[in-house]
């Protein structure tokens, strides 16, 4: 992740050590290519920040001096990429996938895209999927801390037309549930973070239709 936005989550993870409460909202659309073996071997994915959040990466970068959300070619050229660079040790880049639930490692995405509609960023990455079977995959986007808040609004779609996503809302009950225990567990470190991004997750499940050979 990028360093703006590194320094966003550190000071908010020493601010709220304990609190599930998101500060970044970011609305995601998802785009899988897929093979003729009806396998997933990549993913094109758009992130739209929230617009408060859109106003900090703005005076952190020193852009939109005149205030009107409208960014010049040359803005935007120092725009691209922000949110990808200067990953901290151990991101995962916030998407996972498990195969048969078999963890599957992915190189880290690259940008693709970046413009500012309705006063919020949009940025588009491309991130390499090792060939994986749509079959038994099961995807999911979210922040571990939930200090970023990721909401699949725009939908997921894929090169193969006979491919559908089936998306299942995150139960409540089982995050207040996780986050009370946490709470109660002792713990000498003041700082100690709860990851509860995991509770707050869609899960995505694949189905195509099998290869044709």
């Amino acid at each position: 992740m990028m360093k703006h936005l590194t320094c966003a989550l550190l000071l908010g993870l020493v601010a709220a050590p304990l609190g599930a409460h998101p500060h970044v909202f970011v609305d995601t659309a998802m785009r899988f290519e897929v093979n003729d073996d009806a396998e997933i071997t990549g993913v094109t994915m758009t992130w739209s920040y929230d617009d408060f959040f859109t106003l900090l990466i703005f005076e952190d970068m020193g852009l939109d001096p005149d205030g009107d959300a409208v960014l010049t070619d040359g803005e935007l050229d120092t725009l691209f990429g922000f949110d990808l660079e200067n990953w901290p040790e151990g991101f995962e880049g916030d998407l996972y996938l498990y195969s048969n639930g078999d963890k599957i490692e992915m190189p880290r995405p690259r940008p693709i895209g970046i413009a500012v509609e309705d006063g919020r960023i949009v940025a588009t990455h491309f991130r390499e999927i090792p060939r994986v079977p749509t079959a038994g995959l099961e995807i999911m986007q979210y922040d571990p801390t939930y200090y970023v808040a990721y909401d699949i609004s725009q939908g997921v779609s894929f090169t193969d037309p006979s491919c559908n996503a089936s998306v299942s809302d995150p139960d409540p009950t089982v995050a207040e549930e996780a986050l009370a225990e946490a709470l109660e567990t002792p713990s000498e470190d003041i700082f100690l973070t709860i990851e509860m991004g995991i509770y707050y997750a869609d899960r995505i499940d694949i189905s195509c239709a099998p290869p044709s050979n």
